[in-house]
């Protein structure tokens, strides 16, 4: 009988896989979409255990407030914007086929209107590259190119907190209760060093980096050792 692998185990009940998510303040998503510029300022700064960066919290002219990531350079009671005709400043909230080429962008839509999926790590940014009227071409922070709506959003400007990998864990306790917070497991075991039962990659051989294989039958005779060839292979139809 074979067990759950790792991938599976998350959120099935056990203290291990859980996310805190009682102490997270709130989802970071930019404004939802506005026909107008909608002007807004900035009340305050959040920490929050699920985001690697500062959180702004900012209040609108139309009564809302919006919880998403601080750009480096802000400050409490400094003005931001969002929707057609906003400024290419840090904060502002544009569409990408309004920003100029090389501008830093961060907090990117994968869709217009879902509030940014890409590029919300402390430090990071991406850089509009090309631009024609339906699709912009975004250079991401690892340097692959992908391609948007022209519609989509984003948030001008490079996420504050870029400096957190400069301070040192020192404890391994320390790095477990930081990746438990995020629902990250720590310590990492390496897929290869599992047992077969526990991982597709999993073999009594852990020095192989891939998981076992069968030798052709069409090698020398001096290579038919171990693992022979299988009759067929594929999934049966």
């Amino acid at each position: 009988m074979g067990k759950r692998i790792i991938q599976q185990a998350r959120g099935k009940g056990s203290p291990t896989y859980k996310s805190p998510g009682f102490k997270f303040k709130a989802d970071s998503k930019i404004k939802p979409l506005t026909k107008s510029l909608v002007n807004g300022r900035i009340v305050d700064f959040v920490h929050c255990s699920g985001h690697n960066a500062p959180l702004m919290r900012v209040f609108y002219d139309d009564n809302q407030m919006v919880l998403f990531a601080a750009p480096e350079g802000v400050r409490v009671g400094d003005m931001v914007s969002s929707g057609p005709g906003s400024v290419c400043s840090d904060g502002n909230i544009l569409a990408l086929k309004d920003i100029p080429e090389g501008t830093p962008i961060y907090n990117i839509e994968s869709q217009p209107g879902d509030g940014g999926k890409f590029c919300k790590s402390s430090g990071g940014f991406a850089r509009v590259a090309a631009k024609t009227s339906k699709i912009v071409t975004v250079i991401m922070p690892s340097k692959r190119q992908k391609k948007f709506n022209a519609c989509c959003r984003a948030v001008i400007g490079i996420i504050a907190g870029g400096g957190r990998h400069e301070k040192p864990f020192l404890k391994a306790g320390n790095k477990m209760f930081k990746m438990r917070a995020k629902n990250k497991l720590y310590p990492r075991t390496s897929a290869c060093a599992m047992n077969a039962v526990d991982h597709p990659l999993g073999n009594s051989r852990s020095a192989r980096k891939a998981r076992n294989k069968a030798v052709s039958k069409h090698v020398p005779a001096g290579k038919k050792v171990g693992s022979l060839w299988p009759k067929r292979t594929g999934k049966r139809k």
